[in-house]
């Protein structure tokens, strides 16, 4: 007897692969995001804390500001941990499980923060941001593999560029949450840190319900029926045959050969131009100042004559902008190209950067100048979103074919966190020694940025990786004869590292 074929559930499928999104981000870069944002709320009370509980005796203030920037240094101090964790720990457990595991970081982080008021602690806050930055740094990593892997190919792109709007949509939920109306007190700085728990708890009661990356399944661990099953419910059908074939293929193909080890990318002259770019314009993500613009926006806010109480409905603005920035860098990237996002993003910076260090070395001599300086934080903002904020993170999947592709996000992941503990480290110190030329040193990274992009990165809009592989070797030797013969992309493991 004949059954006819199934068709696909579009209502089904819709539902599974929003949910797999939703919960693989909001452990992951919204996390990241929401984190990011929170730890400005309470700095004075959490200053005065330190200054109160130091051995019994009040603290200079330059001490004050070195603890407090140590315990801002240490978030991405352990995201670098964490990014070198997640390659092996994925491997080992899988997509799925290494987000699940990873919020015990979470409840360690939330158990710290929660119970460091009532003993008096600063060294228990200062200790908990440790494991909240490994958390970050395992999802982070972790969460792009698995939705990549989960969903198709077809929507890889678009789904590649939600941990952009995650991220940003956890910056806003944080300043939202930071308002003195909900959590802003100064008596309950440390419930605000805490509040971390609450998105570990939702990625817990939901992540359970979904399955394991397919990918993962049929080719790490050689389970057909599983990987069957994964993706009969990722796609809301049983006509998932020919993706299976796909997914066998790449599997034979994979059996006996292994990705670059990150040190190998230094050493292939075929990756010259990509790690180049990849280090330049990674390093540039971190540099480019917008945490200057975020910390000197509530003085400029003062300035323009916010009153007091409504400065921090202001902030909450700066990241209703980064938010709207970002939707909009999905919505234009596959029509306006990388590179145009790019060239933009940093050159609209470097701009708005010069008119803000004018602004603000001239904001007591002309009246109108702090209005100045405030459009110039909001147009920083949306430079930042529209470009690159939203670009980078995605050079790594297509600047590198499959053999080097592990290694160049774990280069990328250590490169980021490294540039985030040491912008943490020593911005409040540029802060105090520049005052109002604190974005002079950004200016440059912004040029920088603009120059890599548009001598190093090759067009790779409506390309193929097969299209740009080519291109990329052709770039790196100019003369075939001093190259040897390019043959095309390895197609091998993509999680070995």
């Amino acid at each position: 007897m004949l059954h006819a074929p199934s068709k696909p559930c579009p209502d089904i499928q819709g539902s599974v692969l929003l949910l797999t999104i939703c919960a693989a981000g909001i452990g992951g870069t919204f996390q990241f995001g929401y984190n990011l944002s929170i730890i400005s709320a309470p700095t004075l009370p959490i200053q005065e804390f330190i200054n109160e509980t130091w051995q019994g005796q009040p603290l200079p203030d330059h001490l004050v500001l070195l603890v407090w920037s140590l315990i801002v240094s240490l978030y991405p101090l352990g995201g670098l941990f964490g990014a070198l964790l997640a390659g092996p720990l994925a491997i080992i457990l899988g997509r799925k499980k290494s987000l699940l595991v990873n919020n015990i970081f979470v409840v360690a982080t939330a158990t710290l923060f929660g119970f460091s008021h009532r003993p008096g602690s600063f060294e228990m806050v200062m200790l908990g941001r440790l494991p909240l930055g490994v958390s970050a740094g395992v999802s982070m990593n972790v969460q792009p593999m698995y939705l990549g892997e989960s969903v198709p190919k077809e929507l890889r792109g678009a789904v590649a560029m939600t941990s952009v709007t995650f991220t940003a949509l956890g910056i806003v939920i944080g300043q939202v949450v930071g308002l003195r109306e909900l959590l802003g007190d100064p008596q309950a700085w440390h419930l605000l840190l805490a509040s971390c728990l609450v998105l570990g708890v939702l990625q817990l009661a939901f992540l359970p319900l979904l399955p394991e990356s397919p990918r993962y399944l049929l080719i790490d661990c050689g389970d057909m029926e599983a990987c069957l099953a994964a993706l009969q419910r990722l796609r809301g059908t049983t006509e998932v045959a020919e993706e299976l074939a796909e997914l066998e293929e790449e599997r034979i193909f994979c059996q006996g050969r292994r990705a670059l080890r990150p040190w190998e990318l230094f050493q292939d002259r075929g990756l010259w131009r990509q790690v180049t770019s990849l280090m330049v314009l990674g390093s540039a993500l971190e540099l480019c100042g917008t945490n200057s613009v975020y910390a000197y926006a509530s003085s400029m806010f003062r300035e323009a004559g916010i009153p007091e109480g409504k400065v921090q409905y202001a902030i909450v603005g700066t990241g209703s902008c980064e938010l709207l920035a970002a939707c909009i860098s999905c919505a234009v990237i596959e029509m306006v190209g990388r590179r145009k996002l790019l060239i933009a993003g940093y050159g609209l910076m470097a701009c708005c950067g010069s008119i803000f260090t004018v602004a603000l070395c001239l904001q007591s001599s002309l009246p109108w100048m702090p209005y100045l300086a405030m459009f110039c934080v909001f147009a920083l903002i949306l430079s930042f979103g529209i470009g690159p904020a939203g670009v980078t993170g995605i050079l790594a999947m297509e600047l590198f074919d499959q053999k080097a592709r592990p290694a160049a996000s774990m280069v990328c992941g250590v490169l980021m966190w490294t540039m985030l503990f040491l912008v943490g480290l020593g911005f409040p110190f540029i802060m105090e020694g520049l005052c109002h030329f604190l974005y002079v040193p950004f200016l440059g990274v912004c040029v920088c940025g603009t120059i890599c992009t548009g001598f190093f990165l090759p067009k790779t809009k409506g390309k193929t990786f097969l299209e740009i592989s080519e291109e990329l070797h052709r770039l790196n030797f100019p003369r075939q004869s001093q190259g040897p013969e390019w043959l095309g992309p390895e197609v091998i493991q993509a999680t070995e590292l």
